[in-house]
């Protein structure tokens, strides 16, 4: 992964890495996963305990990985993972009392007005979300995205990969996390945090329709991308495309089908260009070694200025 990260460099382009909950079960010190034969690819335990924690493997994981990303689809948003909201945005997270009486929850007044062809800022919301397990509606730390469950998760790790290595489990009793992580730290590895959440995957269709919409404006997203719960036989989607779930067990152990997501993404000038509208197009797909399959194709009008510091769009 580190070879590829330095060739996308190399092109102008990046690798957004992310540990899931496997990662993190080996730093913990649960081995229930690992075979025998892949620690005698190490030598001992210690060799491969130095190896996840203060050695190449655990380095590149400290300096290269997160837990979740923000995918802007385009460039005036930012670089990846550039948080929603902004720093300086007046964004309101939460419910706020207007002048008249009634309560509005400002992000989600803003995910469902953003497509408005005279929204202000129409783009705010033209961006994916990426973790293992998925981003639960009652998860407390989801704000800012990705910025506040990847700074726990980077002092998570740094706990674990700096205490005294504990025997691995099994044979010896499971270790759990160092007695030194705050609540918030705990709740990233807790069932409803971002590595073992599953609601996504597992609840009924109405009830997941219900509340995607609540989490997508809070993380200034269109969409979220997951895994963790696998489908063997295809990519799955939700709502219209807005959950979609790629975990098909592609490893051997699994011997699930091979796939991969592509999201080809398009903003196209129609009119004069006084007019500043534009046709912005979201085409994303499941590809198989045989198939190629339409998850979404959503085109839509936005009017705005959407130039670039070096004049793309």
């Amino acid at each position: 992964m580190d070879k590829l990260r330095g060739q996308a460099q190399a092109e102008g382009s990046t690798v957004l890495s992310h540990l899931g909950n496997h990662e993190w079960m080996n730093m913990i010190g649960d081995w229930r996963y690992v075979y025998p034969s892949e620690l005698k690819t190490f030598g001992t335990v210690a060799h491969r305990q130095r190896m996840l924690s203060t050695g190449r493997i655990g380095r590149s994981w400290a300096a290269n990985y997160t837990t979740t990303s923000r995918l802007p689809l385009h460039p005036s948003l930012g670089p990846p993972n550039t948080p929603y909201p902004p720093p300086a945005s007046p964004h309101r997270l939460h419910w706020e009392k207007e002048k008249d009486g009634f309560e509005i929850d400002f992000d989600l007044w803003m995910f469902h007005n953003h497509r408005h062809p005279e929204s202000k800022n129409p783009l705010s919301h033209a961006a994916i979300s990426f973790v293992h397990g998925g981003l639960s509606p009652t998860y407390q730390d989801l704000t800012p995205f990705p910025t506040k469950i990847n700074e726990l998760s980077t002092s998570l790790l740094r706990k674990l990969q700096h205490r005294e290595q504990p025997p691995p489990h099994p044979p010896n009793p499971y270790p759990g996390l160092p007695a030194s992580v705050t609540e918030h730290e705990r709740q990233v590895y807790g069932s409803d945090g971002p590595l073992w959440y599953r609601g996504w995957a597992l609840q009924d269709e109405e009830t997941v329709c219900k509340q995607v919409d609540d989490v997508l404006a809070k993380t200034g997203t269109r969409r979220m991308v997951m895994g963790h719960t696998p489908d063997f036989t295809n990519i799955v989607s939700r709502c219209n495309g807005k959950i979609i779930i790629i975990d098909t067990g592609i490893s051997h152990a699994y011997g699930g089908v091979l796939s991969a997501l592509s999201i080809h993404y398009t903003v196209h000038p129609i009119g004069d260009d006084a007019d500043q509208r534009w046709v912005e197009r979201e085409l994303i797909s499941a590809l198989y070694p045989d198939k190629r399959t339409l998850i979404v194709d959503e085109e839509r009008e936005i009017v705005g200025d959407f130039q670039v510091a070096d004049g793309s769009h």
